[in-house]
């Protein structure tokens, strides 16, 4: 059973004044620059195209959150097989996205595993502990899809933040060169 009530069948309210709904196009205008001002300085900054083509090879797996009515940020997400993730100098590409390669699974997707991308809060948002709640929303979701794993590439140090929620390192998995020296690929169950 989720945590957070269902507001519609992609929506949720994880408190009184904070809802994630699903991603649309005038949401672009806000996540481009916040993730360029979330990640520029540290090299990790994707790009607009980038971002938008996580968004096309999954727009039922993005959301933005809204606090009060205004945009709040974001989180997305697609399907990618266990032990991969996105690389971020390349926009998704259908025709190579290990996502895409049909394999056969009990669910008939792609993946049985959700894989967290990205998430980023507003800077008037940061320190409400919002990340670990948006990300416990979407391990709901995936749970609740059929996903049988979620995982996430920890960046500058954010692996103590998200092993208390049940994520656990695979340092065994290699990195694109384009997520740094520093970061840890994760990935936890996701029990029934």
């Amino acid at each position: 059973m989720s945590a957070y009530p269902t507001i519609t069948a992609h929506s949720a309210l994880i408190d009184d004044d904070l809802l994630v709904r699903p991603l649309t196009e005038h949401d672009w205008a806000e996540v481009v620059p916040l993730e360029a001002r979330a990640y520029t300085e540290s090299g990790l900054s994707e790009g607009g195209e980038a971002l938008r083509s996580r968004h096309r090879a999954a727009p039922d797996c993005c959301y933005a959150v809204e606090h009060k009515g205004e945009f709040g940020g974001y989180l997305l997400a697609l399907p990618y097989p266990l032990g991969h993730c996105p690389d971020l100098s390349r926009a998704e590409n259908r025709a190579e996205n290990p996502a895409e390669n049909r394999a056969e699974n009990p669910t008939g997707r792609a993946s049985t595993n959700l894989h967290a991308h990205d998430l980023v809060v507003t800077e008037r948002l940061r320190g409400r502990g919002l990340a670990p709640r948006l990300l416990t929303f979407l391990a709901d979701t995936a749970r609740a899809r059929g996903y049988a794993t979620i995982s996430l590439v920890a960046v500058r140090g954010s692996e103590v933040l998200w092993a208390p929620l049940g994520y656990r390192p695979h340092p065994e998995v290699r990195l694109p060169a384009s997520y740094g020296k520093q970061a840890v690929y994760m990935a936890m169950p996701l029990h029934p």
